[in-house]
């Protein structure tokens, strides 16, 4: 209203309300690359793309999850660390914006206010000055880049990955390959990751969950292998979603399409061991990693009772990608025999 003390603020406040657009950059890393994370609730995996080809080849409507497969329109897939920025850089305008309009008020004001009388008013904004945010700062370079050999857009992942975020190919044969040399690449680091975290307690829970992450990703990067080959296979039956998770199963469902069962290719403590490691995976998964009794029945582990939390150590995983190759390795020939005529 005309004559108003806040004037200039209402009218910033209109100026405001529905209509104002920012444009907040979001940095890349040192090599180009733009920091993405899945919006699945589940998965939330954190990968990186090309800003070229984030721009020039995903699809606004459809990006895929390098993890899990999931699909979401392009505008869904920024970090939560990119979400705070921006939500930060937004209101550090709207209070800049709302500070400076109260301070033109404020000085309108005492302009109108009379010289010499008994009484003088005066109004003072204590203004704070705009913050000027930086982006947030990139995360470490990620350690296995990977190029899609059906699009060819440019992505960068830690550990395992199986689908392309621009057009979702799967090359199985290559992204297992891929999937156990960024697991290797990120066990390799662990010293690096101690060394790098000054505070002692927050450098030990991160190497646990980057070993942690090493048995999921071994395991779930021979179980898209496995299910990648047995579609191919000419004789194969349908099979359930995830059979290739439970060992026994898969075993039993390359058995009936090949003649060859995992025991034909690893010996039983071998066997055992990955067994172990399946059921440790499916705990770090479903449970937090806390035992129960299903884990001591499938696991034949007696190292622990219902209710302790497993420990999984850097050897362990080391050995479990060893015997995943081993039997991937095996399954591929196995494949070749049985596509002969």
């Amino acid at each position: 209203m005309s004559g108003s003390m806040f004037d200039e603020t209402l009218r910033a406040l209109r100026q405001l309300e529905g209509r104002t657009q920012l444009s907040i950059p979001i940095e890349y890393d040192e090599d180009g690359y733009l920091d993405r994370e899945c919006p699945a609730d589940e998965c939330l995996f954190q990968f990186k793309v090309l800003a070229d080809d984030w721009k020039d080849k995903v699809r606004d409507e459809e990006v895929f999850c390098p993890s899990c497969g999931h699909t979401a329109e392009s505008g869904s897939w920024m970090t939560q660390e990119q979400v705070e920025h921006v939500r930060k850089a937004a209101l550090s305008h709207v209070s800049g914006q709302l500070g400076k309009a109260m301070a033109r008020d404020a000085a309108q004001w005492n302009r109108r206010q009379p010289k010499g009388g008994l009484i003088s008013m005066m109004m003072k904004v204590n203004q704070r000055p705009t913050q000027v945010l930086l982006p947030p700062a990139a995360a470490e370079p990620m350690q296995l880049k990977i190029t899609c050999p059906v699009c060819e857009c440019r992505y960068a992942v830690v550990g395992a990955a199986f689908f392309c975020p621009s057009c979702g190919h799967n090359a199985a044969d290559q992204q297992f390959s891929q999937s156990v040399t960024g697991i290797i690449q990120s066990l390799d680091a662990i010293g690096a990751v101690r060394a790098a975290i000054p505070d002692r307690d927050t450098a030990e829970n991160t190497v646990r969950l980057l070993v942690e992450n090493g048995l999921q990703n071994a395991v779930t990067a021979f179980q898209r292998y496995a299910e990648a080959l047995y579609v191919s296979l000419p004789t194969a039956s349908p099979a359930r979603r995830n059979a290739f998770q439970n060992l026994a199963e898969g075993s039993g469902l390359w058995s009936a399409a090949t003649n060859k069962a995992y025991a034909d290719h690893l010996s039983a403590t071998e066997l055992a061991a990955l067994q172990r490691a399946f059921q440790q995976r499916h705990l770090l998964a479903h449970t937090q990693g806390i035992v129960d009794a299903g884990y001591l029945q499938k696991s034949s582990d007696t190292r622990y009772q219902p209710g302790q939390r497993i420990v999984v150590r850097e050897d362990g995983v080391r050995e479990t990608v060893a015997l995943v190759s081993k039997l991937a390795d095996a399954l591929l020939a196995d494949a070749s025999a049985a596509r002969q005529p």
